[in-house]
């Protein structure tokens, strides 16, 4: 008797077992993107050597940090424009008060681009949560187009326009006007603007399977990646440690530690437009 309960145990944990591997094998593959060319580093695949990442608020970098972090190993020069300070976001957990946040995560942002490499490093006073509705277009365009001139990047990173990476309207926001001053950029010496512009895109799997509305608005207004490369969940995991008012977000979105989502979100994904 003994034996057969033994038996008996022994085939319930070997099911349980296989459905957790297969469970783990399906979670694996809502992080994958298929017809993807994968590559160890976008910017060597590019030639690229002076990289601009141009973003909406203090700890969007965090989604491309992998490609920083690889960029400044090769000894490419590094740009970074945070166009907000984060005055309006949510704290995770509140380590200030609210009137002062845009203080503390102009800092934040500041740090972690250090850590990153960024040799060139702009956070701007626009408003949080407001760049469509309180800034011109051709304002905000303009005044990236004038930071080409400052750092002359052969390669522009940003949101693609119509998801945002999170459907943020601030991320699509930035990602249009980055991109309306790639195209109409106007040389005026010897500088001839930005190469091509990658784009950083999510894994459609897991925004359609776990991001609800939100998520299927990203997955169905975002290109198939051209590029896929490494993550680097280090980089990322010190970058919400210097994030500080925000290092609990990963669990709060995810539901799980931010090691744990980085085990399976290892690589990030790009859509490359060659601009000339």
């Amino acid at each position: 008797m003994l034996k057969l309960l033994g038996r008996g145990v022994a085939i319930i944990g070997g099911i349980a077992l296989l459905a957790a591997m297969v469970g783990v094998i399906w979670l694996d593959s809502l992080f994958e993107e298929g017809g993807v060319r994968h590559v160890a580093s976008l910017t060597q695949e590019l030639g690229a050597t002076r990289v601009m990442v141009i973003v909406a608020h203090p700890d969007d970098e965090q989604l491309v940090a992998g490609l920083m972090v690889a960029a400044k190993a090769e000894g490419a020069e590094m740009g970074l424009i945070t166009a907000t300070r984060g005055e309006a976001g949510m704290q995770m957990p509140k380590v200030v008060q609210q009137r002062h946040l845009g203080i503390i995560r102009t800092a934040e942002a500041l740090k972690n681009g250090y850590a990153l490499g960024v040799d060139a490093h702009e956070v701007w006073p626009m408003p949080d949560g407001a760049l469509e509705r309180d800034v011109p277009f051709l304002t905000l365009a303009g005044d990236i187009a004038r930071a080409f001139h400052r750092f002359e990047p052969d390669l522009v990173v940003t949101f693609w326009p119509e998801s945002g990476a999170t459907g943020h309207r601030d991320h699509m926001r930035i990602g249009l006007a980055a991109q309306h001053a790639v195209r109409q950029f106007k040389s005026i010496h010897v500088y001839q603007g930005p190469k091509h512009i990658a784009y950083t895109l999510m894994p459609r799997g897991i925004m359609q399977s776990l991001g609800g509305e939100r998520g299927d608005f990203v997955a169905e207004n975002q290109p198939d990646p051209t590029h896929s490369m490494p993550s680097n969940a280090d980089a990322k995991l010190r970058g919400w440690d210097l994030h500080a008012s925000q290092r609990d977000y990963v669990e709060a979105v995810y539901q799980v530690p931010a090691n744990v989502l980085y085990s399976f979100f290892d690589k990030e994904f790009y859509f490359v437009e060659e601009v000339r």
